[in-house]
């Protein structure tokens, strides 16, 4: 499972109490961490608490970014690669299903691209957002003002879904059946 968040932990506890809460229930179900490799903020939080409940983690990071985010050292599995496309493929190539945490630019980019692959049928993987305190109700509420407005097919909507508990999300995104194959641009329009 790749989990993509924050290189800050926020301004409020909830978010890091959320995020080793995600992590010590990943490992409890023995699902392996895909993450950005880095030891602080959230990325840290979820990476340690999947370490110390014996989980399995594996950090992906360029070059550049190793000393800026201080790269997880403690990670039997960190892989240094040399861009941000090279992680962001790795990642999602090692990965079964996407959940985005709390965070910043490069956590939307990085969830919305994924959820764009599946819709474009470049994988067929699931994309939930862990809805920590409300965190992301504005963008679900946009997801479904682009449906509402013809922008997006009620089929594709389904790609991501939400909650605000870890384990429920992780139910969601472990029992759900892969995201349809759906057409994108034409096509008969499904409800």
């Amino acid at each position: 499972m790749c989990v993509f968040c924050g290189s800050s932990t926020g301004h409020r506890d909830v978010y890091a109490h959320v995020a080793g809460e995600l992590g010590r229930e990943m490992a409890r179900r023995g699902i392996g961490l895909v993450f950005g490799g880095g030891a602080v903020g959230l990325m840290g939080v979820v990476a340690d608490a999947v370490l110390a409940a014996g989980g399995h983690a594996v950090g992906v990071i360029p070059h550049a970014l190793v000393a800026r985010e201080l790269a997880h050292r403690a990670l039997p599995d960190l892989r240094v690669v040399n861009s941000m496309h090279e992680r962001k493929a790795t990642m999602a190539q090692l990965s079964d299903a996407f959940i985005a945490m709390p965070g910043g630019f490069g956590t939307f980019e990085e969830f919305c691209e994924v959820v764009t692959w599946t819709q474009l049928g470049v994988h067929r993987k699931s994309c939930g957002l862990l809805n920590v305190d409300g965190f992301y109700d504005a963008l679900i509420a946009q997801f479904d003002r682009g449906v509402a407005e013809g922008f997006i097919k009620p089929l594709n909507r389904r790609i991501v879904v939400a909650d605000a508990e870890p384990a429920a999300l992780l139910d969601s995104l472990t029992f759900m059946p892969a995201p349809p194959e759906a057409p994108w641009i034409s096509g008969p329009e499904e409800t």
